[in-house]
C-alpha cells in the first residue's frame, strides 16, 4: 500500500490507518484475525483510544510482539492535567508498550473544549510533560463535527500541534461553510507541516430511526464502488491518510479501496460534491461525545 508523510513527524504512514475502534466489542480470537488482515494489507499505523471499548486490551498482545511494525497513535478525552496523565499511563499498560509515537487530545469539538484543554491545568500540560519524559514523540488533536475545522484553525494558533484528525467526506464538502473552513485548515497544515488524518470517509448519513446494522456511529456506504469513490475523494485532498471504518465487515473493503486509490480530477471532485448535496449530513443534530 502507498504511503504519505505524516507532516513534520517524518513518519511514512500507509493511506489506510487502522481504526482500532473496530475491536471495540469482539473476542481476542476475532481481533487476532483482524490484525492478521491488517498486517497482510501492509498497514503500518494504528489509531486507538481508551473510549474504544476493549480495543486497547485486544491490541496489547499484538503490540507486545509487533511494536516496531506500527506507528502508534493514542488519545485522551480527559480535560484536566491530572486525569489526562493518569489515562495516558493506563493506556501504556493496557497496550503493553513503553511509549507512544503520537498522543492526541481527543474529541475537541468546540472552542469551549479547546479552552479547557489548552488552559491552565488542562490536558495539554499532561501531554507536554509526557513528551518531556519520552512517553510520546509527537502531540496531536482530534475532533468531530461541523465546527471542528474552524476550531482547529484556532488550536493551531495556540499550540504547534504535530497532527490533526477530523471528519471529511464528499457529503460534508457539499456544505459551503464546512468546505471553506476545511480548505483553509488543510492549507495551513500544509504550510506548517502538520500531519492530517481523516475519519468518516465513507459516511453516507445518520442512522436516524433505521436499525444499526454496522459498528459505525454513522450509516456507511457499503457497495464497493461507492466506497472506492468516497475513499478516492478523501485521498485526493491534501491529507496523509484515513482512519479505517469501525466495522470489521467493512474493513477489507476500505483497505482494498486504499490499495486501489486513484486520484480524482478537480472536475470529478466537483461532481462528487454535487452528488453529496443529496445526502443528509451526519452531524446534523445531537452528537455523542466520542462518535467514531
Amino acid at each position: 500500500m502507498k504511503t504519505r508523510r505524516l507532516g513534520r513527524t517524518g513518519q511514512e504512514s500507509t493511506l489506510a490507518i487502522f481504526g482500532s475502534v473496530a475491536l471495540r466489542e469482539i473476542s481476542q480470537e476475532n481481533a487476532d484475525a483482524v490484525m492478521k488482515g491488517v498486517i497482510e494489507a501492509g498497514v503500518n499505523h494504528i489509531d486507538v483510544a481508551p473510549s474504544y471499548g476493549q480495543a486497547e486490551e485486544r491490541l496489547g498482545p499484538w503490540l507486545a510482539k509487533e511494536r516496531e511494525r506500527f506507528f502508534l497513535g493514542c488519545k485522551t478525552a480527559e480535560r484536566t492535567r491530572e486525569e489526562a496523565s493518569e489515562e495516558l499511563l493506563h493506556s501504556l499498560k493496557l497496550l503493553r508498550v513503553e511509549t507512544f509515537d503520537l498522543y492526541q487530545i481527543h474529541a475537541v469539538t468546540t472552542l469551549k473544549q479547546l479552552d479547557q484543554v489548552t488552559g491552565p491545568g488542562g490536558a495539554l500540560e499532561a501531554v507536554l510533560e509526557a513528551r518531556e519524559q519520552g512517553l510520546t514523540r509527537f502531540i496531536g488533536i482530534t475532533g468531530h463535527g461541523m465546527e471542528t475545522p474552524a476550531v482547529f484553525l484556532e488550536a493551531l494558533k495556540r499550540f504547534d500541534f504535530d497532527t490533526v484528525l477530523f471528519a471529511l467526506n464528499f457529503v460534508l464538502f457539499a456544505n459551503p461553510a464546512f468546505r471553506r473552513d476545511t480548505e483553509e485548515l488543510l492549507h495551513l497544515c500544509s504550510e506548517k507541516e502538520v500531519g492530517v488524518m481523516i475519519i468518516k470517509s465513507i459516511a453516507k448519513g445518520p442512522w436516524g430511526e433505521k436499525p444499526r446494522e454496522r459498528n459505525t456511529w454513522y450509516q456507511p456506504f457499503e457497495e464497493p464502488g461507492m466506497i472506492q469513490r468516497a475513499v478516492d475523494f478523501v485521498l485526493s485532498q491534501d491529507v496523509t491518510g484515513l482512519i479505517t471504518a469501525g466495522d470489521t465487515g467493512l474493513l477489507p473493503k476500505v483497505l482494498a479501496a486504499c490499495e486501489n486509490f486513484n486520484p480524482m480530477s478537480p472536475e470529478d471532485q466537483d461532481a462528487q460534491i454535487a452528488e453529496g448535496s443529496g445526502y443528509e449530513l451526519i452531524f446534523d443534530g445531537p452528537q455523542p461525545l466520542f462518535p467514531e
